[in-house]
């Protein structure tokens, strides 16, 4: 959530900030709810200042005079109706930020959507295999590891079922990256829960943006995640943690829900884009001095990731039109698919500033007896699957059909070959 002190003090940085994300967010409204309630809360301190001089006035009359009276009794009302007028213009500011996303760094490139984000590097070259390679939706089902029509027939369009190896893979690469990034990049495991409630996705930033793309179950209200940053942001929501705790640095498997409002015919082959897949996620709560330098951290343990499985891959900076509802800043690392003849974004790596920290109450005192301040949060895939197993598949295929297991994933598949 933007600091209503900004939108007041600096309104033309602010419309600049979303001109620059090709957001039209109402500005002008929350800049004139914000006077009347400033005007209604003077006038409610005004009228407590002058009933509190009358009451003590009266104290010391021996008799009463009707008019002070009646005037006290119009001035109680009015207290009432303006402390009314408060809490509802207060509730409708609070409803209009909910809706304005961050400010870009000055340093996100300029541009209205993807085709304007910035190869930052490219590590490897895109392979071309000696023989004409298969998709990974071909590739699992002559190796019987993906049944696309049975997870259908199950659930509906967009659901898969893995099998046999094509499980123990994935289940291989789950375990695999959380030992790399607990024990090789020091982050603390976290298990979690996979449905929060309200306030929790409110203070993650995806509701109310994000409702139409959440699973929701009515009866608890109770929100289906679509990744783990959603419960691992509120660990702390409505707390000030204490000297010394920062950095606080977590990692977690969890499923991840999501509705996918794609167009239709767009990337429904496969499971590539699905409703149901599987992700680790890193996740930062750190100081505002440090967050630009974790985030390239964040970044390079991702690709230290991509790196020990093979891939080639690229890293891209989004630019402003692209960039993510809490994200002041965001890479996107995407790695080669030769079967699919295209690049997968397998992580996207954000510094959420201190937006998300806003919105769930989260701050940290830097040192004893100092003013709290907000912290700063970061998130990013590390990796998300089922991507990290198309790109295994797709690039590891043999000549034969068979595919080749990565060797760091071999100790944790206990196959080095499925075929």
């Amino acid at each position: 959530m933007i600091n209503i002190e900004l939108i007041r003090n600096e309104p033309d940085l602010v419309r600049e900030a979303m001109r620059r994300r090709g957001e039209d967010v109402p500005i002008e409204r929350v800049l004139e709810l914000d006077r009347r309630c400033r005007s209604a809360i003077t006038e409610a301190d005004q009228l407590r200042a002058r009933r509190n001089e009358v009451s003590k006035r009266l104290g010391q009359m021996k008799e009463r005079p009707p008019e002070l009276i009646e005037e006290m009794r119009g001035v109680g009302a009015r207290i009432k109706a303006l402390e009314e007028d408060i809490r509802s213009t207060r509730a409708d500011i609070d409803s209009l930020l909910l809706s304005i996303p961050s400010i870009p760094r000055d340093s996100v490139p300029a541009g209205a959507d993807e085709s304007a984000n910035v190869v930052v590097r490219t590590v490897g070259e895109p392979r071309s295999l000696p023989f004409e390679p298969l998709p990974h939706w071909e590739l699992g089902e002559r190796l019987d590891i993906i049944d696309l029509s049975r997870g259908a027939k199950l659930s509906g369009s967009r659901f898969f079922v893995l099998k046999g190896k094509g499980a123990r893979l994935q289940r291989a690469l789950i375990s695999w990256m959380l030992d790399l990034h607990t024990g090789e990049h020091g982050y603390q495991e976290l298990y979690l829960p996979y449905m929060v409630n309200r306030d929790s996705a409110i203070g993650s930033s995806h509701l109310p943006k994000f409702a139409d793309t959440m699973y929701h179950d009515d009866e608890d209200d109770l929100w289906l995640i679509p990744t783990a940053e959603v419960p691992i942001t509120n660990l702390y929501r409505d707390e000030i943690l204490p000297p010394g705790a920062l950095p606080m640095r977590y990692v977690a498997h969890t499923p991840s829900f999501r509705r996918e409002r794609a167009a239709a015919g767009r990337d429904t082959r496969g499971i590539k884009r699905v409703h149901q897949f599987e992700k680790v996620e890193m996740y930062k709560f750190v100081e505002p001095e440090s967050s630009d330098a974790e985030l390239e951290k964040l970044v390079s343990h991702a690709e230290r990731v991509c790196t020990l499985l093979g891939f080639d891959y690229r890293v891209l900076e989004l630019c402003t039109g692209d960039l993510g509802f809490s994200a002041v800043k965001t890479y996107d690392i995407e790695v080669w698919a030769p079967g699919s003849g295209e690049w997968l974004e397998v992580s996207s790596c954000s510094n959420c500033d201190d937006f998300q920290a806003r919105r769930a109450s989260i701050r940290y005192r830097p040192e004893a007896g100092a003013r709290p301040r907000f912290v700063h949060t970061l998130n990013g895939s590390g990796l998300a699957l089922p991507r990290a197993v198309i790109a295994i598949l797709e690039n590891y295929q043999q000549a034969d059909g068979s595919v080749l297991i990565p060797e760091v994933l071999r100790p944790y598949t206990g196959f080095d070959r499925i075929g």
